[in-house]
C-alpha cells in the first residue's frame, strides 16, 4: 500500500481530512451537507458569488435543502461556502459536481467539467482524491481528467487518485436522497477505487463498486436511457390508444397488475430534468465517434420531442369543437415545473407547450404554485392565481404538471375545456368542464367513477 494512499484512508476514517465540493446546485450542496454531517471539514466551491453568499447566511437555493440544516453545518463551522479556488488546497478530497448540458447540436458541453478539472488542477497536490459526479459520456474521467493530473507531475493510484460516481438526485423524492440511495464507484486504478469507496462509505449507506470509471460513467446512462426508452413507449402507446379509442391510463393501470415481467411507466406532455432528456444523448454522441448508431436512444428522444406538439393539437381540436380558433384563444397552463412538488424548470415540457401555442397566437397564462416567475432568456413572466375568475376567463386549461396542492375538482368545475395530459381529472366527480386526455375514448361508455364526464375525442 503507498503511504500516501495509507494516509488518505487514515483520514478519511477519523474524519480529519478536509472535503471540497466544485459546484453547489441540486447535486453538489445536498452531498456537501451530508460530508458535513458524517462529520468532516467541508469547503463548497462555486463561481456564483450571490450563491455562495446566501449559502453562508443559511438560506439554501435547494428545495430539498431546507435552511434549518444549511444553517446548523455553518454555525458548527463543518461547511464554508467560497468563490475563491485557491481554497482547494486545503482539501484532502474533491467531488466536481458541476452541469454537463448539451449544445444547440444536442453534443456534450464540457466546458463545465473541463473548468472545474483545470481549478482543481491549479491547485491541487500529492495525496489527492478527486471524484467527478457530473453525468457524461463513458471515458471522460480517463480522457479529461487524467491527462490534467499527470501534467501536474503526479501519478495517477498513487499520488493523486481519480474516480467517478454518478449523481442519483431525484428533487423532490421524499424517500430517497443522497445518503440513502446506494452509490456507485469507479476508480482508474485499484487504489482510486479504494480511496473513493471509503471517503463515500463514511457518508452513503450504500456504495457500490463497480470495476473502472467507464463502467461507473456508463451506470448513469443506462439508467436513464431505461427511463427514457420506456418513457417514450407509454407516450406512443397513448397515441396508439387515442388512435383506437381506448383509454391508456385503464390499460396502463391494469397491465400494473401483472405481478412479473412488467414495469409501470406513465405518459405525458414530454420528459424534463437535467438527466432523461439529455443523458441518452451523451451515449449516443460517444457511440457516433465510434460509427455506431443508437437507434433505440435516437427514437426515443423523437418521440418524446414531439409530445408537446401531440398536447398543443389536443388543445386545438378542444378549441375547434368548441367552435373557436387557437389565434386569439386564452390558454390558462396549470404546472410549469417539470414534475409535480418540486421548482425544477429544467427542460420543462411546459416551456413547449407554451411555446407553441403562443407561436400559434394564444394568449397564454400559467399558474404552477411552486414557480411564481419564470424566467426564459431575458423574459419574465409571472404566474396568475388559480381563481374562479382566472378559471373561466381561459378559453382552455391545460394540465402539463399534476402538483398535489391543487385542487382540480375546482378546476373543473369552473373551466370550460380542461386538456389533461396527467390523468390528474380521473376520478372527480362530473362537472361542468368537458374533459381531453392524451388518449382521449370518444363514442366508448366510460364508467363515472373512471373518467367522470366523456372526453373529447382527437
Amino acid at each position: 500500500m503507498s503511504s500516501m494512499k495509507t494516509q488518505l484512508l487514515a483520514r478519511i476514517q477519523d474524519r480529519s481530512a478536509v472535503v471540497a465540493v466544485v459546484g453547489l446546485g441540486y447535486v453538489g450542496l445536498p452531498l456537501a451537507l451530508e460530508f458535513a454531517r458524517a462529520g468532516y471539514r467541508v469547503i463548497g466551491y462555486d463561481v456564483s458569488q450571490r450563491v455562495v453568499d446566501e449559502l453562508m447566511a443559511g438560506r439554501s437555493h435547494i428545495q430539498d435543502v431546507k435552511d434549518a440544516e444549511l444553517a446548523a453545518e455553518v454555525a458548527a463551522g463543518r461547511f464554508v461556502a467560497t468563490t475563491d479556488e485557491r481554497r482547494m488546497k486545503e482539501a484532502d478530497a474533491i467531488s466536481i459536481a458541476v452541469p454537463t448540458p448539451l449544445s444547440k447540436t444536442r453534443d456534450p458541453d464540457m466546458s463545465y467539467v473541463e473548468k472545474a478539472v483545470a481549478a482543481v488542477a491549479r491547485n491541487c497536490h500529492p495525496g489527492l482524491l478527486i471524484v467527478l459526479e457530473s453525468t457524461t459520456y463513458p471515458g471522460t474521467t480517463r480522457e479529461i481528467m487524467l491527462p490534467k493530473f499527470e501534467e501536474c507531475g503526479l501519478t495517477v493510484g498513487e499520488t493523486v487518485f481519480l474516480a467517478f460516481s454518478p449523481e442519483r438526485v431525484d428533487p423532490g423524492n421524499t424517500v430517497w436522497h443522497t445518503k440513502n440511495t446506494p452509490k456507485v464507484v469507479g476508480g482508474i486504478t485499484p487504489a482510486c477505487t479504494e480511496a473513493a469507496m471509503a471517503l463515500y462509505g463514511a457518508c452513503i449507506d450504500t456504495p457500490v463498486q463497480v470495476s473502472s470509471t467507464e463502467a461507473a460513467e456508463l451506470v448513469k446512462l443506462l439508467e436513464n436511457t431505461f427511463r427514457a426508452v420506456n418513457i417514450a413507449m407509454v407516450n406512443e402507446m397513448a397515441i396508439i390508444c387515442d388512435k383506437l379509442g381506448v383509454d391508456v391510463w385503464e390499460v396502463i393501470d391494469a397491465a400494473a397488475t401483472k405481478p412479473f415481467g412488467y414495469m409501470k411507466f406513465t405518459p405525458g406532455p414530454g420528459i424534463g430534468g437535467h438527466c432523461i432528456p439529455l443523458d441518452p444523448h451523451y451515449l449516443a454522441w460517444k457511440m457516433r465517434t465510434l460509427n455506431y448508431k443508437t437507434r433505440f436512444i435516437d427514437l426515443a428522444s423523437e418521440i418524446n420531442s414531439a409530445m408537446p406538439d401531440v398536447v398543443v393539437e389536443k388543445v386545438a381540436r378542444a378549441l375547434n369543437d368548441a367552435r373557436k380558433p387557437v389565434n386569439g384563444s386564452r390558454v390558462l397552463v396549470l404546472g410549469v415545473a417539470y414534475k409535480k412538488n418540486i421548482d425544477d424548470m429544467r427542460e420543462s415540457p411546459a416551456l413547449d407547450v407554451i411555446r407553441l401555442l403562443e407561436e400559434r397566437g394564444a394568449v397564454v397564462d400559467y399558474h404552477d404554485p411552486f414557480v411564481p416567475t419564470l424566467r426564459e432568456g431575458t423574459h419574465v413572466r409571472t404566474g396568475v392565481g388559480l381563481d374562479a375568475a382566472a378559471l373561466r376567463a381561459a378559453d382552455a386549461v391545460v394540465i402539463v404538471t399534476d402538483h398535489d396542492g391543487v385542487d382540480y375538482q375546482f378546476v373543473v368545475d369552473e373551466a370550460e375545456v380542461v386538456v389533461d395530459t396527467r390523468n390528474a381529472t380521473a376520478r372527480l366527480r362530473p362537472s361542468r368542464a368537458r374533459l381531453v386526455s392524451l388518449a382521449s375514448h370518444a363514442g366508448l361508455p366510460t364508467p363515472a367513477a373512471v373518467r367522470p364526464v366523456a372526453a373529447v375525442g382527437a
